[in-house]
């Protein structure tokens, strides 16, 4: 008797199993349904809209956080570009409620037939599938700044991440230069700790070639400033990118460590915000210093008030206008070049001044 009641337990919950997994399935497949749906209606009317501008073609631009300053600069010079061709492109996920991955988001692309695809892809094998796929049913996809490279994509549009990562070993070598100078002035040099211990964050949620491309730079260009192993030691923190929240408080374990870096290096935007406000809050001004990823104004003041050392400043209305010219080049002749670089330019205390004058300037 006890068997049999084992049995049909066990049996009940495999049930109850299935049931919930067939639910999730089911969910998972409205949701992306709905979603397509939704956003085919949005399409729909900017296509069929006689009063208004009809453009000859419909692009979209994928993103993993369409809210940041970098990723709407990027959008802006998409946008102009392509509205100079009488092309229209719409920033997919601010449009539509709820929140998608970018894969999720292909799939809408792709089940709404538009005419292009801009998308910040990555190495997975869906990203690379949902890419091939757009291929064969006659979309061309342009990656942008990551890349997919096993991937029938048209073309891919990125930054010089070899040059970005020298950039960021100069400035760690300015630091412990810095560091030797004060060493020298010491007379307790020989008691003390003298190595520059930087930390490099790096997505947990990606297979990013052009994160390890930096990281070799990086070390490379300290290994050619003559920076000895003992002065400087570099290791990998990994950030859950999921949402801003997580970010943040991967950020904040940093800080909650004994341990705390002597310089921490940013990739991205989010990263760089949170790092500072993280180094206000600790108290941590002048102890930690930030190298920072894009330019925008919550950043540039940062450096202005020495709080964060230096930072990577991205051509990002050229990284858009590559996007439009790639896919124009393709419906135009058919091909286009496999590599667009956009320019790259660092920003520190001996220049802020001068780029915050220049921006004000283009604004007037």
């Amino acid at each position: 008797m006890g068997t049999q009641e084992k049995t049909e337990r066990s049996s009940d919950k495999l049930n109850n199993q299935r049931i919930l997994l067939l639910l999730t399935v089911l969910f998972t497949i409205t949701t992306l349904v709905v979603g397509a749906l939704v956003f085919r209606f949005y399409l729909e009317d900017y296509r069929k809209s006689s009063d208004a501008t009809e453009y000859d073609k419909y692009y979209v631009m994928i993103t993993d956080n369409y809210k940041t300053d970098f990723w709407q600069a990027v959008y802006k010079g998409a946008f102009e570009a392509a509205k100079k061709q009488n092309i229209y492109v719409d920033l997919l996920g601010q449009n539509i409620s709820g929140q998608y991955s970018c894969e999720q988001l292909m799939k809408i692309a792709i089940a709404s037939r538009v005419d292009g695809i801009i998308v910040f892809a990555n190495e997975n094998e869906e990203m690379t599938s949902l890419i091939n796929e757009a291929n064969e049913k006659k979309i061309p996809v342009v990656t942008l700044y990551n890349d997919s490279t096993h991937s029938e994509r048209l073309s891919f549009v990125g930054v010089g991440s070899y040059n970005i990562g020298r950039e960021y070993g100069r400035q760690i070598f300015n630091i412990i230069k810095d560091k030797r100078t004060d060493d020298f002035g010491n007379s307790q040099a020989a008691i003390r700790h003298t190595t520059t211990d930087v930390a490099v964050l790096v997505n947990t949620d990606t297979k990013d070639s052009g994160q390890n491309i930096i990281i070799s730079a990086l070390q490379e260009t300290l290994e050619q400033e003559n920076a000895t192993d003992s002065e400087f030691s570099i290791s990998l923190v990994p950030v859950d990118n999921k949402n801003a929240f997580s970010v943040e408080e991967s950020i904040r374990d940093i800080f909650m460590d004994n341990n705390i870096p002597d310089v921490i290096v940013c990739l991205n935007e989010l990263n760089t915000v949170c790092a500072y406000q993280a180094v206000v809050d600790f108290n941590k001004v002048g102890e930690v210093n930030i190298l920072g990823y894009y330019n925008s104004d919550e950043i540039v003041t940062a450096i202005s008030k020495n709080i964060v050392y230096a930072t990577i400043s991205i051509d990002t209305e050229q990284m858009g206008r590559y996007c439009i010219e790639a896919l124009s080049d393709y419906y135009h002749f058919g091909n286009t070049s496999q590599y667009f670089t956009a320019d790259v330019t660092l920003i520190n205390n001996d220049n802020v001044d001068d780029f915050i004058k220049k921006e004000e300037e283009s604004y007037e």
